[in-house]
């Protein structure tokens, strides 16, 4: 049985590291979490260089400021998913700005729907990459492989009951993507700040 508090261990401890100005914490931070932080500012950018200007931004972020993280409100990883996300806003609205401002095409009001756009993709990206193995394997198999319940059983190895409910679940906490998409921020965190 596994403890419920070890990932929340390692978070408290990862932040006590970076107060202390370990290096190295940074590091380990950055092998865990820099394909969640790029995915997400990508997935609102749209731009590589720009979700790389938005990695180094966070990564500079925690370790500039380690007490911003406060345990208590809940998973380092989240915490991480939602500063990058703001990040991410943040530029494509000023981006998006600066060229309505040149006259270029759009308007506010795009761009407003543009963000919430790029916010409902970005929380669905952190929604599959945070859920468990069997139900992110089970929506693959159904979405990118075209696979109906049955096929999927017989894939994974499961009854179809069994495959019927991670796809059912999966869809559940997919559908929390777009029912939150005016909020902006991933799941279980009230903000990065």
């Amino acid at each position: 049985m596994t403890d419920g508090n070890a990932p929340l261990h390692w978070d408290r401890k990862m932040q006590q590291r970076l107060a202390r100005g370990e290096a190295a914490a940074l590091g380990e931070l950055y092998d865990r979490f820099a394909s969640l932080v790029h995915g997400l500012a990508h997935r609102v950018l749209g731009d590589e260089g720009a979700a790389d200007a938005i990695t180094r931004d966070v990564f500079a972020h925690l370790w500039e400021h380690p007490d911003a993280y406060d345990p208590r409100q809940g998973p380092l990883r989240t915490w991480v998913a939602t500063l990058t996300h703001r990040l991410a806003v943040q530029r494509l609205r000023a981006t998006e700005t600066a060229a309505l401002a040149r006259g270029g095409p759009g308007s506010a009001e795009e761009l407003e729907h543009k963000v919430r756009r790029a916010s409902v993709a970005a929380r669905a990206d952190y929604i599959v990459q945070a859920m468990p193995a069997p139900l992110r394997a089970a929506l693959e198999l159904a979405y990118f492989q075209r696979r109906d319940y049955r096929q999927a059983a017989a894939d994974l190895g499961v009854t179809e009951d069994e495959a019927r409910r991670r796809l059912r679940l999966g869809l559940q906490l997919l559908s929390t993507a777009h029912e939150a998409g005016g909020s902006g921020t991933p799941p279980g965190y009230g903000g990065a700040a």
